[in-house]
Parts: C-alpha cells; sequence; structure tokens
C-alpha cells in the first residue's frame, strides 16, 4: 500500500492511495495544474489514477475533481447530495453516486463512506480494505461519532484531522462567529479530540499516521508532532510513523 498527502488545509485537500490494483484520489481541492504539479514531484503517474473520491462538497474538496476526472476518463465517486450541490464542478463528468454508509466495491478495494457531521449536505470519511490491510481518511469530522471509532479500528494507515488548538483559536483573530462554528459539531475536532481518537484506535499494526487540515493561524506544525509521538509512545505499540500533512508541498510517498 502506498499513500502521499498531496495537499492539507483549508486552501485544498488531495490524498492519494495505491493498492496492489487500484490508485484512487481522496478529493481534488487543489487546481488541476497544481494536482498534476504534486504528483509529479512525487512520482505519481496521474494517467494511471482509476477514480476520484469525494468526501463532501467544499471547493477545497472538489476544486479540480470534476477536471482531473474529464482528463484521465475516470469516475467521480460522491454521493447523491454532493453530485447535486456540486453540479458545475461535474459536468460532463462521469459520476458514481454512493449512499452515505453503504460500502461499495470498485477494482480490488471495498470502499466504506462514514458519515461525519461536518457542515455540509452529505459528508463523508473513506475506509478503503484490500487484501494489503485497511486505510482511513477522516477530516472535517465535527465530532468523533462511535460508529467513526468503530469504522476506524483496525487501520494500517489514518489520515486523521488535528485542525487546532483550543487555546490558539479562542485567543486568536477569528471572529467569534467563525471560532464557535470550528468548535461546533459541525465544525473541525482539536489537536484534543483528535488524540482522544487515537487513544481507541492506536494498536500494533497501524503503520503510518497522516496529522491533517491543521489550522495555519490556530495550530503549530511541530507542536502537533511532538504532542502526538509522545501519546503513542505510551501506548504499549510500536510508534507508527507520523507525517504533517502540508498546505504547500506533497508529502514523501509514503509505503506500509
Amino acid at each position: 500500500m502506498k499513500i502521499c498527502s498531496l495537499a492539507s488545509g483549508s486552501k485544498g485537500n488531495c490524498l492519494y492511495l495505491e493498492t496492489a490494483e487500484t490508485r484512487v484520489l481522496i478529493d481534488a481541492g487543489l487546481s488541476l495544474r497544481e494536482t498534476l504539479l504534486r504528483m509529479e514531484e512525487v512520482g505519481i503517474d496521474a494517467s494511471r489514477i482509476h477514480a476520484v473520491l469525494v468526501t463532501h462538497e467544499h471547493i477545497d474538496h472538489i476544486r479540480s475533481a470534476g477536471s482531473f476526472a474529464r482528463k484521465f476518463k475516470v469516475p467521480v465517486f460522491a454521493s447523491h447530495l454532493a453530485r447535486v450541490k456540486a453540479e458545475k464542478y461535474f459536468n460532463k463528468t462521469r459520476v458514481c453516486e454512493f449512499e452515505s454508509g453503504a460500502a461499495l466495491t470498485f477494482r480490488d478495494v471495498q470502499i466504506d463512506p462514514v458519515p461525519i457531521t461536518h457542515d455540509s449536505c452529505d459528508p463523508v470519511g473513506f475506509v478503503i480494505e484490500s487484501r494489503e490491510g485497511r486505510a482511513a481518511s477522516v477530516t472535517d469530522l465535527g465530532i468523533v461519532t462511535r460508529l467513526v471509532v468503530e469504522k476506524l479500528r483496525g487501520c494500517r494507515f489514518l489520515n486523521l484531522e488535528s485542525n487546532h488548538d483550543v487555546e490558539m483559536l479562542m485567543n486568536g483573530p477569528y471572529p467569534w462567529e467563525l471560532k464557535q462554528r470550528i468548535k461546533s459539531r459541525h465544525g473541525h475536532i482539536s489537536n484534543e479530540e483528535s488524540l482522544e481518537l487515537l487513544h481507541e484506535l492506536a494498536h500494533g499494526g497501524l503503520e503510518a499516521l497522516v496529522m491533517a487540515h491543521l489550522s495555519e493561524v490556530n495550530n503549530h506544525p511541530e507542536h502537533v508532532v511532538r504532542t502526538t509521538r509522545a501519546f503513542l509512545s505510551g501506548q504499549n505499540v510500536c510508534a507508527p510513523r507520523v507525517v504533517i500533512g502540508d498546505q504547500y508541498r506533497a508529502s514523501a510517498l509514503i509505503e506500509i
């Protein structure tokens, strides 16, 4: 299994995931030009992608989903409501609709769209399972539900939101309404909430972890890495590789 965080943050999100027979993008929130540039930089052949999976309709997740799919003649997988909401981006695009909470099979993988509580019309995270194990991407979580915890158990790889430090958010420059939205059940989870979720999910088979969707204003990447590694070292498991999802550059290609 190979994974690469091509972009992560409020200006655009895109995750590459490869199994033995399937290569997908989870979200495509950069411009098409920038997406292709970052893929080339890390040695990913865009023409070999089989599908784009869309978590929800916000522009930082779908900006080039349709244009990428049309260029390479591949399908976009999206919920019906996300498809309707983002209709102009998916014009002349082959869209395969899924039902939130209902797993589907595509090539050699099972794709499980897990319902989450973010403030969009039908948001999901994705659990991808193949013969090589389970991988999951959950950002824009809103809150950590029991369903999310149960669905994410046993993963070899996690792309996991760690959006903000609560003190930095509350003492920072954002207007009060935006602070409340971020902290609400329809916003983003904090560093502390991310670690609470990891407490449920850490196990000996978790090999790599991308801490994702960090706020550029209300978080510090170094703090997230330090606290996450310190937390994992106390969990009596082999500590996984910890990577920060960056807004402006792709991560190295992670092989597990």
